[in-house]
């Protein structure tokens, strides 16, 4: 038997033990992953993406971090607004690892002290609303919350950057209690705006009476403006003719014969008219004979001297 046999064998169990040794010191870290290295128990360094190569022996990965945006759900919980309802609220937390150093050493488990954190602060915001607030103003209660989370995690290496309410659960009775309220609401908004579209429309039927007034007005108006300025213009053309007619009796008069044709127009004229008055049927007494033809120019003479 070879006496060098169990040093021989000694050393391949070293050799092999160093080979492995060396094998897992060589670290390939993927994007966005941090490994904390500590050496001898004592925080030595940070490996990001990359080929590394560790001490063997003396260094040691002891903390791997995700650097990417992690969403944890928000267990739900009870909580109570201002108005002592009890409302049940879930959510989701959007948080990333920002310093791998603070998130090993700075607490342990971050997304246990993160989550409980967020609960705390929902109970607190939710406390401070009303019922009906909660539902309208969760922009609000999220951003206080995401505010409030962050700013305690900031010694852990964590940024909280959006925090989403998913669920606002209240008691049926609650329920109940807004549906009738919801309704009473509805109702009075649809009577206050018919009752709005009933005096749009009685406002627009009075202005289209109003203009349609105004406009017959002014219609008749003109009309009467026309009718007057054609009475006017009827008068004016009637007087000058008759000036006219007066102006070339006045010119006949004066010629030779003129008299004597003017004293037979107007006997035939006054004959015709007496005529006229004969045949009413009733019983007349004329002034003259009319059969006497030199007494009725005459009279007509007589007259125009006048």
């Amino acid at each position: 038997m070879n006496p060098f046999l169990p040093m021989y064998v000694l050393i391949g169990i070293l050799g092999f033990i160093v080979v492995i040794a060396i094998l897992r010191s060589i670290r390939i870290v993927p994007s966005r992953t941090a490994l904390v290295v500590e050496r001898l128990g004592k925080y030595s360094r940070i490996l990001n993406a990359g080929f590394h190569v560790l001490v063997p022996f003396i260094e040691k990965v002891r903390y791997k971090h995700n650097l990417k945006e992690t969403a944890i759900d928000v267990p739900a919980q009870d909580c109570f607004t201002q108005d002592n309802v009890k409302v049940r609220v879930d959510g989701v937390l959007y948080m990333q690892v920002v310093d791998p150093r603070k998130a090993s050493y700075g607490i342990s488990h971050y997304q246990y002290a993160t989550i409980q954190l967020a609960q705390t602060t929902m109970r607190s915001v939710i406390g401070k609303l009303e019922l009906d607030k909660t539902f309208e103003e969760r922009a609000r209660i999220n951003g206080e919350v995401v505010q409030s989370v962050d700013e305690a995690s900031d010694p852990w290496g964590v940024k909280v950057s959006r925090y989403e309410i998913q669920n606002i659960n209240v008691p049926q009775t609650i329920l109940g209690a807004m549906e009738v309220q919801m309704k009473a609401e509805r109702e009075k908004r649809a009577e206050i705006a018919r009752s709005l579209g009933e005096m749009e429309a009685r406002i627009n039927h009075s202005q289209a009476a109003m203009s349609e007034a105004i406009n017959k007005s002014e219609g008749e108006k003109q009309r009467k403006i026309n009718e007057a300025e054609g009475k006017a213009s009827e008068i004016l053309a009637v007087a000058k003719a008759t000036a006219e007619g007066i102006r070339k009796v006045a010119a006949a008069l004066e010629n030779s014969g003129g008299e004597e044709a003017a004293i037979l127009r107007v006997s035939e004229g006054y004959i015709n008219e007496l005529k006229n008055l004969s045949g009413t049927g009733s019983n007349i007494i004329l002034p003259m004979d009319l059969t006497d033809t030199k007494e009725i120019i005459s009279r007509v003479k007589k007259m125009l001297e006048r």
